[in-house]
């Protein structure tokens, strides 16, 4: 029996997945990969050590518009399959971080290079500096052309990517592919990356890292809130807390909300605690001046800051600033938005306008968490879209 022809468009994470997938179930796959090698972006994720999946389910790990999508692919290849499948291929996972799992080796080129060995080992052909200028469909062949060359085969998935990172090839190519087929793409914007605020005191902290709380209003209604590291910066404020709420802040002030984030500097105590503390603080040391005050609580650039506001524990209750913008595609982790999943069967990841047409990773408007959740998304999407595209009945 002739084998089905499976085409991948991208050779990112959800590309290579889509690509080991599709030829365990019996595919012959061609990998097209714009970049002089697959893999390039998973080998800079996690600060090169790639954070490739984690261990805790959060009910909020995941977002888009249609905000159930994601959960059928990651039934159909859950986190515990992800993690018997990378071990299988050599990588020893380390828990970190209470979940978080890394390769024992440290170095998130591994995960890639493992990836890019299976590959090949099943025979998949992996083409590399091969720009998709165009994918259609003719008389039932699906053909995609690249400068001087065009593919074809029984099935495509585009697995582009979005236009997240610095790395070359993350220009959003995927969306416009995808728009070209009839497919509506949700506007895509920076998602986990610094938030830039309106403050005059920023010159003061920046360089400050401290513990704290990240809260944000939109119109003035809680929509976010995270704890953790906070990083200060001399435009505002950035830090795993407020990646991790960005989407949501960014979203809103591309549809001209109004957008505060409050910062708690001490979220361990409720505002009555805190109340007390500072009593008991001034009472034990009483010829402490002004600017002693907060010596061993919080960092001194920071204490300066906290220490000019009018009401002192108001500011380190909820220091509030007003977001005013964000960073570039290039310092942001993922984007949010992409191709509208409304579109798309979620049992397979197959368009629901064009038969033998499939999407897998970040190019869907699926964005998760900080935390090795958005490469989960894309192992647990390429394996559907790939194991899909290969059992497609093939046309004659």
């Amino acid at each position: 029996m002739e084998k089905k022809r499976v085409i991948i468009v991208g050779g990112g994470a959800s590309g290579l997945m889509a690509a080991i997938a599709a030829a365990q179930n019996g595919a012959a796959v061609t990998l097209l990969e714009q970049n002089e090698k697959p893999g390039k972006k998973i080998c800079v994720t996690g600060n090169g050590k790639c954070n490739f999946t984690n261990i805790q389910e959060q009910a909020d790990a995941y977002r888009g518009e249609n905000p159930d999508f994601w959960q059928e692919a990651l039934k159909r290849f859950p986190v515990e399959a992800t993690v018997a499948f990378f071990t299988r291929l050599g990588i020893y996972p380390v828990n970190k971080n209470n979940g978080y799992l890394y390769p024992h080796s440290g170095q998130a080129a591994s995960v890639a290079e493992v990836l890019c060995m299976e590959a090949r080992n099943l025979g998949v052909k992996i083409k590399t500096n091969q720009k998709v200028q165009r994918v259609f469909r003719e008389t039932d062949i699906w053909k995609i052309q690249v400068e001087g060359w065009t593919y074809e085969g029984d099935a495509v998935i585009l697995a582009n990517g979005s236009k997240a990172s610095a790395i070359s090839g993350s220009d959003g190519s995927g969306y416009e592919l995808a728009a070209a087929l009839g497919h509506k793409i949700i506007e895509p914007l920076p998602a986990l990356t610094a938030l830039k605020c309106r403050n005059t005191g920023f010159s003061g902290w920046a360089g400050v890292r401290t513990e704290g709380r990240a809260t944000l209003l939109v119109d003035g209604k809680k929509t976010a809130e995270e704890t953790g590291e906070l990083q200060l910066t001399d435009y505002g404020v950035s830090g795993i807390p407020v990646f991790q709420v960005s989407r949501y802040g960014i979203r809103a002030l591309k549809q001209g909300k109004n957008v505060i984030l409050n910062l708690n500097f001490l979220p361990e105590f409720s505002r009555e605690q805190l109340n007390t503390f500072l009593k008991m603080r001034k009472e034990n040391c009483p010829y402490k001046g002004k600017k002693e005050f907060l010596t061993g609580l919080f960092p001194d650039k920071l204490a300066k800051v906290l220490l000019a506001a009018k009401n002192l524990e108001e500011a380190i209750f909820s220091y509030s600033l007003r977001v005013t913008g964000y960073q570039s595609f290039e310092q942001a982790q993922v984007c949010s938005g992409g191709v509208d999943t409304r579109s798309v069967d979620k049992r397979t990841l197959e368009s629901r306008k064009n038969p033998g047409l499939y999407f897998a990773g970040e190019l869907l408007d699926v964005d998760g968490k900080c935390g090795g959740y958005n490469l989960q998304w894309a192992w647990s999407s390429g394996y559907v879209a790939g194991i899909n595209a290969a059992r497609q009945q093939k046309n004659t």
